[in-house]
């Protein structure tokens, strides 16, 4: 079993990071969404609109600093629930500042992308998540091994490469459909 980090630690991250926090999403739901009003909200068909968040808010206060918050998200086609709601409450998080793009699964396989999620930050230390069959979060690892590092890296660069803005994307989704 991976050691974890204290998770009331895991805040401060997102804080204390330099220049970027960047992030690769591979699953195809979290067990965090669909237990909330937002997901029962999507589920439904109503727009989700903006919804202002701690999380958001330190988007905007970490942006306005100089730093950059990225992802990748890997989506399957066709898209899951989980994949289509992350796709849909984006907005939320690109209005705040993070760069949110998206992958095709097929393509993130063909590039050799791992199915992990991790949090790589300033270059220099990551988070790997670690979640059960469920998709309940279980904890972070922190990983700071050079050599593990520069895999990260290279995985970032490799998906950040390829990956498309969630507009682009969404135009690919509903050409597919």
């Amino acid at each position: 079993m991976p050691e974890f980090i204290d998770d009331a630690t895991f805040g401060d991250y997102f804080r204390e990071f330099e220049h970027t926090a960047w992030r690769l999403e591979t699953r195809r739901s979290y067990a965090s969404d669909v237990g909330g009003e937002r997901y029962a909200q999507f589920l439904r068909g109503q727009d989700l609109g903006l919804a202002p968040s701690a999380w958001t808010a330190n988007i905007e206060e970490q942006v306005a600093q100089g730093k950059r918050i990225e992802r990748v998200r890997v989506l399957d086609e066709p898209p899951s629930d989980g994949q289509r709601f992350l796709l849909a409450s984006a907005v939320n998080n690109i209005a705040a500042g993070e760069d949110i793009r998206h992958l095709w699964r097929a393509d993130a396989d063909k590039l050799g992308l791992p199915a992990e999620d991790f949090w790589l930050f300033d270059s220099r230390r990551a988070l790997l998540l670690h979640f059960d069959e469920a998709d309940e979060y279980l904890g972070a690892e922190l990983i700071e091994a050079p050599p593990l590092i520069v895999r990260y890296c290279q995985l970032r660069d490799a998906a950040w490469h390829y990956a498309l803005r969630r507009e682009e994307f969404v135009d690919q989704v509903r050409s597919r459909v």
